[in-house]
């Protein structure tokens, strides 16, 4: 029996902030993957070796986390404004679907340096030396991203002495600004808080009552705390994740949390959203021992948290829960503010499993509803490989 060769795709292996994605062209697909359907998710579940009942994704690129099962497709902008398309894929690692609902902050700050090296930045734009501003359309959520990429010698300078918690080695800084970060999800009208609340009382059948901050701001997020749920918010993952009964809770907290902000139209619909809402919760300062050995002390944060993504407790933090926290920082009232001693601020520095993590937001009421004009966060990036992958020529 003849079986189809394989094909090969031009592809980049990259680092971005604490998550790892395979990186497209989108001219670089093949034709039937170039447009948004079923073709382009199974050849994406293909590279990334999912579905994959093992849980590993031994035959593919993906490393068997949320935050190593991720693709990216990038393409010149068609927006005068902008400089690069950016789309971001999670992929399920046990399941047969990517899910396009929300973006990565992560991934965001690798995809200035791809873009310049990919030849999709028009070389007017790129200095030889010094910082180059690129211009990024995040096609997911429909919002703009500008990421300050280093330059030296004509090349992007991948190396450096920046440090990030949940990174094992120094790379050069990328700062991201995330303009009017409030995402304009589905069913949330774009509004910020959309329940119209700044705290909630969420109801969860099977795990109780408890306040919640329901926020679309980098990505929907729900914030809880974490005395409310048996927790401290020094965990680490192993606390969550080889607790079964715990990830079920934690769940549950999601699916109700996302019907209320009008996500989605039934409680059986989270089920294929994993990517959209995160739960996250939240602690005032305390010390604890990262999970790389740091110690940290209550001093050297202004509150905790911990957040789920694609069912597992994460080992850092996103960086669009990031910008999540960041904001909600900002505004009095909300959950995250309250842990972090209230008031009003424009930055916070937060404790998570690998460290610590510093997010600024500014934002302002107007005519009763708070607005955000962007968060800034610095992050770094690096190419791992970068030539072809290949995938049966009948996978898609």
């Amino acid at each position: 029996m003849a079986h189809a060769a394989q094909i090969k795709i031009p592809a980049t292996y990259m680092r971005g902030g604490t998550s790892k994605g395979v990186f497209f062209r989108l001219q670089d697909l093949p034709a039937g993957a170039q447009l948004p359907g079923a073709a382009r998710d199974a050849l994406l579940l293909r590279v990334i070796g999912s579905p994959d009942p093992y849980g590993k994704q031994i035959d593919g690129m993906g490393g068997a986390t949320s935050s190593t099962s991720k693709s990216v497709i990038l393409a010149a902008s068609t927006r005068a404004d902008h400089d690069v398309d950016y789309l971001f894929g999670q992929v399920a690692i046990d399941a047969a679907f990517v899910d396009w609902s929300g973006n990565c902050g992560n991934l965001s700050a690798a995809v200035g340096a791809f873009a310049i090296s990919a030849g999709l930045v028009a070389p007017d734009r790129i200095p030889h030396d010094g910082t180059a501003t690129v211009r990024i359309w995040q096609a997911n959520i429909g919002k703009t991203i500008i990421a300050r990429v280093p330059m030296a010698d004509g090349a992007v300078q991948e190396t450096g002495d920046f440090e990030l918690d949940g990174v094992t080695f120094p790379a050069a800084e990328v700062q991201l600004e995330f303009l009017d970060p409030a995402a304009e999800e589905d069913g949330a009208g774009g509004a910020m808080f959309p329940t119209g609340n700044l705290v909630d009382e969420l109801e969860v059948p099977g795990v109780g009552t408890f306040p919640a901050t329901m926020i679309n701001a980098g990505i929907p997020t729900i914030f809880v705390n974490a005395e409310d749920i048996g927790y401290t918010g020094t965990e680490l993952q192993d606390a969550i994740n080889s607790d079964p009964d715990a990830l079920a809770r934690f769940e549950a907290i999601r699916a109700h949390g996302a019907l209320r902000m009008g996500l989605i139209a039934h409680i059986d619909d989270a089920a294929k959203r994993q990517h959209t809402p995160k739960v996250a919760f939240v602690a005032k300062p305390a010390a604890y021992v990262a999970s790389s050995g740091k110690a940290v002390g209550a001093g050297d944060v202004d509150l905790l948290v911990r957040a789920m993504s694609m069912g597992k407790l994460h080992h850092a933090m996103m960086g669009t829960a990031a910008v999540a926290i960041g904001t909600a920082a900002a505004i009095p009232g909300t959950l995250v503010s309250l842990a972090a001693g209230g008031g009003a601020r424009d930055t916070v520095r937060f404790g998570h499993p690998s460290g610590t993590l510093r997010v600024g937001a500014q934002a302002a009421e107007v005519d009763g509803q708070w607005k955000v004009g962007k968060a800034i966060m610095s992050r770094s990036a690096r190419v791992l490989m970068e030539g072809w992958v290949r995938i049966p020529g009948d996978a898609f």
